[in-house]
């Protein structure tokens, strides 16, 4: 279980800035406030990682990359449209970074990544593809329905789907390792026999 959080909060570190927008935006209808504040938590992490001498990830840095010129442009233009099509361009984004291999690597714990690293570059492709599905889902949502359709499809559909891939590969990962390092504890045993 310790894993799984473990990997639960590198996600929450990654999407922090994103998760703060979605929260503010739906409480305060606000785009200023919310997008102000997701610009300054995702510099912030930045500067803190830093600070600290840690490295930033890449997933760290599209998150960065994102909310700044997203938010920026989100600013500037007003655009109803834009506004709207804005998480497919970051899905894609996304989508297009979580395409190179050993990004998963971050969130696998060590048994993992020595039992079964071919899950990890199989589940980045999922995730990629997962990424994919939504941007084209959102692009069809924005333009075919109403925009109060758009804002319950936008808060629901993209973290639900999310959540769901998560649970998942955590239990094919969990059960797959277990499985392999019991073949590998009986073949051990066998050739002591």
């Amino acid at each position: 279980m310790k894993n799984l959080f473990n990997a639960g909060r590198f996600l929450l570190e990654d999407l922090l800035s994103t998760i703060v927008f979605v929260v503010l935006f739906s409480l305060t209808k606000s785009l200023y406030l919310a997008t102000g504040l997701a610009i300054a938590i995702g510099v912030g992490q930045v500067v803190l990682l830093k600070l600290r001498g840690r490295p930033v990830d890449a997933m760290q840095w599209l998150s960065l990359g994102l909310v700044v010129v997203m938010g920026g442009a989100t600013l500037l233009t007003h655009d109803r449209h834009f506004i709207m099509v804005k998480p497919t361009i970051i899905y894609l984004a996304v989508g297009a970074v979580m395409l190179k291999p050993g990004w998963m690597n971050r969130y696998l714990p060590a048994i993992v990544q020595e039992n079964a690293p071919d899950l990890g570059r199989l589940f980045g492709r999922v995730w990629a593809g997962l990424m994919f599905a939504t941007a084209a889902a959102n692009l069809v949502v924005a333009f075919a329905l109403d925009a109060k359709a758009w804002a319950w499809f936008v808060a629901v559909i993209p973290l639900g789907s999310k959540i769901a891939l998560f649970l998942a590969q955590y239990a094919v990962t969990r059960l797959t390792v277990g499985a392999r390092l019991r073949a590998s504890r009986a073949a051990a045993t066998a050739v002591a026999a």
